[in-house]
């Protein structure tokens, strides 16, 4: 089972590779997301392929996918779904029937989710926790497996509706898409501007996915890898006793013990997809920025210095040592 979800990722990344030059790190995270049962968040200026990436994914995926362009005017049962009256041919009498919204899907991109008011994203952060959503008094559960795959633009503040912390804290990774190399930027335009888009196959199908997510849950992991994740989320509270002293002036409010959860879980999830059945340190070190940068709220300090949350857990990945460092510079003492 374990070659087999590493061979998925690899077909899966290869698929996309022919779609998206570039971009691996967000591929891999976008796919830890995917089997760990996390949404995500897709943070990049214009232009940088964020809804092509989704896109592509979904039609890599055998499941159902709806993409909805997030607009100042949206209102929740666009989204969700509303009952109608409607004539029921047998018995001559009218009643209502619930029409089901884009969220009936196994796959949502949610476009530019920051352009909607506040009231259309909790009716869709409220799917995203629950996997239903409840329209004239009834319940209606989801597809499973439900994933949101958003995107939002962080340098344009006209007509938009910043998500809050504790909507943004929903989301399990936020994936910072950044501009591509030179040569990355080249083979785009040289891709795009010639012949048919390249043809992706399907890869995976729903069943397969949910039993490889349950695959991911069954990864180990030692008590001094659980010690260290939890103890880098606590690093993060200003008020914490061993918090470190330059984090008082720089960060407001740190991360809750969500942020714990999602790092061993995207550290399993990393951990298969290299082949290894155990979670290692630098498994949580390196998903710790897209688990901890929506978390932390910077200090009025830190914004006018141009601090920004992932330069803070950085630094506090650098001065945090590892329990196997502790433990080596114990013996040595």
């Amino acid at each position: 089972m374990i070659a087999e979800l590493r061979d998925t990722f690899r077909a899966l990344t290869e698929q996309l590779g022919r779609v998206i030059v570039g971009q691996d790190k967000v591929i891999e995270q976008l796919l830890i997301g995917l089997f760990s049962r996390g949404h995500c968040l897709l943070v990049g200026v214009p232009g940088l392929a964020k809804t092509l990436l989704v896109s592509s994914l979904a039609r890599i995926l055998d499941l159902s996918f709806k993409r909805i362009q997030f607009t100042p005017d949206l209102m929740p049962a666009d989204i969700t779904g509303t009952d109608i009256l409607q004539d029921d041919p047998a018995t001559h009498q009218r009643k209502f029937v619930f029409l089901p919204g884009p969220l009936f899907a196994n796959m949502i991109l949610a476009d530019e989710i920051n352009r909607t008011p506040p009231k259309t994203q909790a009716a869709l952060l409220e799917a995203m926790q629950e996997h239903h959503v409840t329209a004239g008094g009834q319940t209606y559960h989801l597809p499973e497996p439900f994933f949101v795959l958003a995107t939002q633009n962080p340098i344009e503040q006209e007509g938009t509706y910043p998500l809050p912390e504790a909507q943004l804290d929903r989301f399990m990774f936020q994936i910072a898409v950044t501009y591509p190399s030179r040569d990355e930027e080249l083979s785009i335009v040289k891709q795009t501007t010639a012949g048919k888009p390249p043809e992706v196959q399907r890869v995976l199908s729903a069943e397969k996915i949910m039993r490889l997510q349950g695959l991911v849950r069954q990864v180990l992991v030692a008590d001094h890898v659980f010690q260290y994740a939890v103890d880098l989320v606590r690093a993060t509270r200003p008020k914490e006793a061993n918090a470190p002293k330059f984090l008082a002036e720089l960060i407001a409010w740190g991360a809750g013990p969500r942020a714990s959860q999602y790092l061993i879980l995207a550290g399993k999830a990393r951990a298969i997809i290299h082949g290894r059945l155990h979670v290692t340190t630098d498994d949580i070190r390196d998903v710790a920025c897209p688990v901890l940068r929506h978390r932390l709220v910077t200090t009025f300090h830190a914004d006018a210095e141009g601090i920004t949350t992932d330069q803070v857990v950085e630094r506090l990945l650098k001065d945090m040592p590892r329990p196997q460092e502790t433990a080596a510079a114990k013996v040595l003492g």
